[in-house]
């Protein structure tokens, strides 16, 4: 009896030692991870351009396009890297309630591209690319199950996530030469376009799981390694143009020397239509869409006005990996 009852003070002794680290209290994480696509889809169109990557020739003589190459862009935002922080509390040896503020840049992505060759050679007469990035912010609340093992302790985590702040950015690189109206055929106009722009989010919410592991040092450090997913769907709201410098040079390709000098127009040329766009989900007779284009301007029904176009969907998920330290307050 003597011995049992030793047996049962040490092991009562040794529990809660063990459960000590799962008392009440407060703790923080901080944690840095990369994330994959899982759920890729077709890219939305930049401007009048559809997310394609396309080589097109063209006939000199007549003015005539064939297409050689065309491929459809398709990825995901959700690829990237993320660092975050985390206020935790401990509510017993099984259940934590966590509140984790969020940083996330995804990887650029190729949205659109168009080459346009002179037929039977590799000399480019045009050429636009575009790449977007997204950055984010966003907050995380979730619940922390846990069976509160002392050394190892595995846990799954739950719970929404809900952007505070985020921008699809767009930079597009362009250049055309083309002819020069009442001059002969060997002087051209060469324009080059450096264009950034800027698609601000509806607001939305999103979810997350994740599957991990905590590792603990000592009483007041930790280590944790988990696999988490997230699902974060974003309606486009409206976009601005933020930086556009556009350049045009006449030149005489018989000697390459330049007639006149350059011709500039940037973003205080642009007109309001130009520079501002206000995405809807059906275009009518009442939206302000182009009318036509002038050379690199394009015309709208309205060009005071902030243009319309179609919403598009973007999904800023994905599913990674975090790698952090636990500390206990």
């Amino acid at each position: 009896m003597r011995r049992i009852l030793l047996i049962t003070m040490a092991a009562i002794a040794v529990s809660t030692q063990s459960n000590a680290q799962w008392g009440k209290g407060f703790y923080i994480k901080v944690a840095g991870g990369y994330f994959f696509s899982v759920s890729p889809g077709q890219f939305p169109d930049v401007g009048p351009y559809p997310p394609r990557d396309e080589h097109d020739a063209i006939n000199p003589g007549t003015g005539a396009t064939t297409k050689i190459r065309e491929k459809v862009l398709t990825g995901s935002y959700g690829e990237g890297v993320r660092g975050g922080i985390t206020g935790g509390y401990v509510i017993n040896k099984h259940i934590s309630i966590e509140l984790t503020a969020n940083y996330f840049s995804s990887k650029k992505n190729l949205m659109t591209r168009n080459v346009t060759t002179i037929q039977g050679t590799e000399t480019e007469v045009g050429r636009i690319e575009s790449k977007g990035n997204v950055q984010a912010i966003d907050i995380a609340p979730s619940i922390v199950l846990s069976p509160g093992y002392d050394k190892f302790n595995p846990y799954v985590r739950f719970g929404f996530v809900v952007p505070v702040w985020g921008r699809l950015y767009i930079e597009t690189d362009a250049s055309r030469t083309s002819a020069v109206a009442g001059q002969p055929s060997f002087v051209v106009a060469r324009t080059a376009i450096h264009r950034k722009e800027e698609i601000h989010p509806n607001p939305t919410i999103g979810f997350q799981g994740a599957l991990g592991c905590t590792y603990k040092i000592n009483e007041k450090l930790g280590l944790f390694l988990e696999a988490e997913y997230r699902n974060v769907p974003v309606r486009s709201k409206n976009k601005e143009v933020t930086t556009y410098n556009e350049n045009t040079k006449i030149i005489n390709t018989n000697t390459g020397q330049q007639v006149g000098g350059d011709i500039n127009r940037g973003l205080g040329d642009l007109s309001v239509a130009e520079r501002n766009t206000d995405y809807v989900t059906t275009l009518d007779q009442n939206s302000n869409t182009p009318t036509g284009t002038t050379g690199t301007v394009t015309h709208y029904k309205n060009d005071n006005a902030p243009a319309n176009d179609l919403k598009s969907y973007i999904n800023i998920g994905g599913l990674g990996a975090n790698l952090g330290l636990r500390v206990r307050l």
